[in-house]
């Protein structure tokens, strides 16, 4: 209780005035001159000037005049000035070293687990990441990543591409099917009768329609486990525990290897893709640019395929 006491008395004191009106008098008393603050703040020299008389109304004081064709701080404009220009210069150093250390270090990038273990791992090994800008922190997570509270500088997101306040780049669609360890050596149906099938939960519905659509008509796995992720689906593929549901595009190097392989050549689209998404304000970071242009080049054999 102590403790949040001090926190509270600490705290800074609540503004009683708009902090547009505020800025507003600080960069004209600084520039003494309306047009000279309205070209700083971006905003019309009546815009600049309605706001100090909204700050003057609300403290019932004047605060800047006219002498002949120049402007001029009064007493109280005189006592008030100093202070907003320290505390606006300090809200600059703040937003600034923040800003400086997002583009400072490695590049925080949250994504899937099953598209860093299936997909990105395996490329990882031609990723310049020794050489500057290259740099990269992975964070893997089955939640979206809030990228506007910084939890991370850029994330892999799967869906439709539209998350508000972000910049998509399309990397490449999904597709689905079903998957099992190593070549499948007998009838796929007659494998799939006496397996078990692995599946992330959302791809229930996936997988009815692809079994509803298959040619020759549908099959029936001996059981189905349902598990929170196609990174743990795979897993179980690729142990021989059973077989799985998930888009080829995400296995490629598992299956070009001879780890896993299609039992049919149905698949069903998963109505979704992988994206990679950053903040608008990233946009021109180099270390953006680079991890873009490094993973547009590894998926441009998927996007043209598709």
């Amino acid at each position: 209780m102590l403790q949040d006491n001090r926190a509270l008395r600490d705290a800074p004191a609540r503004l009683a005035v708009p902090l547009n009106a505020l800025r507003a008098f600080e960069a004209a008393a600084r520039h003494l001159s309306i047009k000279g603050a309205a070209s700083e703040i971006g905003v019309t020299p009546s815009a600049v000037s309605h706001q100090i008389r909204l700050l003057e109304d609300s403290l019932g004081v004047e605060l800047l005049r006219r002498a002949g064709a120049r402007l001029e701080l009064t007493p109280a404009g005189r006592t008030l000035a100093p202070g907003l220009s320290a505390g606006f210069r300090q809200l600059g150093e703040s937003v600034s070293a923040l800003q400086q250390e997002r583009k400072l270090g490695p590049l925080r990038l949250s994504l899937p687990p099953g598209f860093a273990a299936h997909w990105l791992l395996p490329r990882l090994a031609a990723y310049p990441a020794a050489r500057p800008g290259f740099e990269l922190e992975l964070q893997t997570t089955q939640e979206v990543a809030d990228l506007a509270a910084g939890s991370a500088d850029a994330a892999v997101r799967h869906g439709k591409g539209h998350w508000a306040g972000t910049v998509s780049e399309h990397l490449f669609d999904e597709t689905l099917t079903l998957l099992s360890r190593g070549p499948c050596e007998e009838d796929p149906r007659t494998l799939v009768s006496r397996s078990t099938l692995f599946i992330s939960g959302h791809r229930h519905e996936g997988f009815a329609r692809w079994n509803a659509s298959l040619p020759g008509g549908p099959v029936r796995p001996a059981a189905i486990i349902t598990v929170d992720s196609t990174s743990l689906s795979l897993k179980a593929a690729l142990d021989g525990a059973g077989i799985t549901f998930a888009g080829p595009e995400l296995a490629a190097q598992d299956i070009a290897a001879g780890r896993l392989s299609t039992l049919f050549k149905h698949r069903v689209d998963a109505e979704a893709a992988y994206y990679l998404c950053y903040p608008p304000a990233l946009e021109r970071d180099r270390r953006i640019r680079n991890l873009k242009t490094w993973l547009l080049e590894e998926t441009g054999d998927f996007r043209r395929a598709g």
